[in-house]
């Protein structure tokens, strides 16, 4: 607080001359200091109150979390314009054409959806969970996370591989709560291939990985696992991003104080054993956890010796003996309890308890439906889509006027500020440095970035010294927004709403430009160039030209195939296909996932947990 000798340095006078500024200052002191005494009350009154609460925490939250009594309401500005989301009628026959592929590709969807959600088959789950006496993978999650909805990524991840089905990839990823905390998951399904690794599940896994380092995010594995299956050791065994990398990742999320916790639950064979010895604190569970490099038929064929899975690496071998496991559990039950308690021990910041007030979009989400493009001449404008997507359909657009091949602007999903960047055509040079300039304003203002992608399926060649020009500064201008966008070092979410075509998917930050979270919509199609304005060759008689036309009717078919959203979610090319009236909910848990990281307590020390 002011007193009387910083007043006369700042003032330039003695405290002794008779001054009518000295008097009123006087008075202004005594005002500060009666204020600075109120406010030390009231401080220490919330202080008190504060300390009151804690004993009122709930069973699913963390012990740091404080429940406050009056909820906090956060209110964002409701002057952005509102859009125009009606669909007028010229478009309505493209809209009806719209509506019939969605709801096809949909049904695919449900139906592959069905499929995985039954792992390796109905025998193998019940072998699994009647002979073994061991719980079904998603039922394990149900005992572990919280009682609310959570998000799975990449579930078709591993459907018509070269090398067969193997569905969900062998294990599921996503992210859940687990006392209130936002957590990745990885558990293997026992029930596809024995629990044996192929190369899509360690994409898969890393993948998860990359997630949880990205966004901070504590790390579940729920290990049931066979280790690698051995004939296409050389696809998952001896590359930078192969299976050791798994084990790489765990020591680096731990040096970068994200907390790993393992459960064995179920037989961790070679190198499955590694992923509970990394982690930071294990749970074993009896009868069914077993830990080792070489199962008991090894060690028979090696030595000669029988010996059983649970003398050989079992939960009391590895409790009381190894010192591989840091708790024993006697039931599955038990070990989904304890990482609970784990998870209570994390030092994380008070989150505050806010209850967003936000209005729902004015039109309806299954309309989305509709407006999802079958092909790119079925584009409608993509306004229409943004004014189902933010709140009140209230949306502050950025250069309207300008670049109108690519809309930019500032809206809430479910009370989340973002910046989206939405294809609305060819991305034209003056679109570029428009989406330049305003991803890099996100950036500047540390706003997310939401990006709406439907790239056109290819530009016109230049048949003119101008049209030539013109290509090469449209060029340059898209290389300045991929730079823009490469460096942005802000959160940034990619939906792929139509086509995702050529080195324009690059500028609307495709997979290589390491995107948080890339979700597909079931009409979307992934590829270089679109079969469907594919290049013909005119017919002739001549044996050679039918030879050309007939590779190039194959090479149609094959990008045909190779371009649909299902053929790209089994590749891990994406975080999942998702319907698009589900849009809005996945981008706002996705937001409230990224943000959580603001409240982590990190340690300076940039070490991992070295186990004994």
């Amino acid at each position: 607080m002011w007193n009387n000798i910083t007043l006369c340095s700042i003032c330039k006078f003695s405290p002794s001359s008779p001054s009518l500024l000295f008097s009123r200052s006087r008075i202004l002191h005594h005002v500060f200091e009666r204020k600075y005494k109120d406010l030390c009350k009231q401080t220490a009154q919330i202080l008190q109150n504060r300390s009151g609460q804690v004993a009122k925490r709930t069973c699913n939250m963390l012990p740091s979390r404080l429940v406050s009594n009056k909820a906090k309401y956060r209110r964002y500005t409701k002057t952005y314009p509102v859009l125009d989301g009606r669909i007028p009628t010229v478009y309505q026959h493209v809209f009806e054409e719209n509506l019939r592929n969605s709801k096809a590709v949909i049904q695919r969807y449900s139906e592959l959806l069905e499929m995985v959600s039954k792992g390796g088959g109905e025998n193998a789950i019940l072998r699994h969970t009647q002979r073994n006496k061991k719980l079904f993978v998603r039922e394990r999650l149900k005992m572990l996370l919280d009682d609310e909805s959570f998000l799975e990524l990449s579930p078709l991840a591993g459907l018509n591989l070269p090398y067969g089905d193997v569905p969900a990839a062998g294990c599921l990823t996503g992210i859940g709560k687990i006392c209130g905390v936002w957590c990745v998951f990885m558990a293997n399904d026992a029930t596809v291939k024995g629990g044996t690794i192929y190369p899509i599940g360690v994409k898969k896994q890393l993948r998860a990985q990359e997630i949880a380092m990205q966004n901070r995010l504590l790390s579940v594995y729920l290990v049931d696992s066979g280790g690698a299956f051995l004939p296409l050791q050389s696809e998952l065994f001896p590359d930078k991003s192969d299976g050791g990398r798994v084990f790489y990742n765990e020591a680096i999320m731990s040096a970068m104080k994200i907390p790993q916790v393992a459960v064995v639950c179920g037989s961790c064979v070679a190198g499955g054993a590694y992923v509970p010895t990394m982690a930071e604190e294990t749970v074993i569970i009896d009868k069914i956890g077993t830990l080792f490099l070489a199962g008991p038929p090894l060690v028979k064929a090696a030595t000669g010796e029988d010996v059983s899975p649970e003398d050989l690496g079992g939960a009391k071998l590895h409790s009381k003996v190894s010192g591989c496991s840091d708790h024993f559990a006697s039931s599955e039950k038990e070990a989904y309890e304890c990482v609970r308690n784990i998870i209570s021990t994390l030092n994380y910041e008070p989150l505050p308890e806010e209850v967003i007030e936000y209005d729902g979009p004015l039109y309806s989400s299954d309309e989305l439906l509709g407006l999802a493009p079958r092909g790119y001449n079925y584009t409608l404008p993509v306004k229409l889509i943004l004014s189902r997507l933010m709140d009140g359909s209230r949306f502050q657009e950025f250069k309207a006027d300008y670049g109108t091949t690519l809309v930019t602007g500032f809206g809430h999903v479910e009370g989340h500020l973002v910046g989206v960047v939405a294809s609305n055509g060819e991305l034209s040079h003056d679109a570029s440095l428009k989406g330049g300039h305003f991803v890099q304003l996100c950036s500047q203002r540390s706003i997310p970035i939401l990006f709406f992608q439907n790239t056109a399926p290819h530009a016109a060649e230049p048949t003119s010294i101008s049209q030539a020009e013109a290509h090469t500064n449209r060029l340059k201008a898209q290389a300045s927004m991929m730079a823009a966008v490469a460096c942005a070092a802000v959160p940034k979410i990619t939906v792929v709403i139509g086509g995702c075509y050529g080195s324009e998917s690059y500028v609307m930050c495709g997979r290589s430009f390491s995107p948080n979270f890339l979700f597909l919509w079931p009409n979307a199609r992934v590829a270089l160039v679109d079969s469907r304005h594919f290049f013909t060759i005119p017919k002739a008689e001549d044996n050679d030209c039918k030879e050309d036309e007939s590779e190039l009717n194959h090479l149609k078919e094959k990008l045909e195939e190779e371009s649909s959203a299902f053929y790209s979610s089994a590749r891990l090319w994406d975080d999942g296909v998702i319907l698009p009236q589900n849009t809005r909910k996945v981008v706002a848990q996705c937001l409230e996932i990224i943000n959580q990281q603001k409240y982590q307590v990190i340690s300076p020390c940039q070490y991992p947990v070295i186990r004994m």
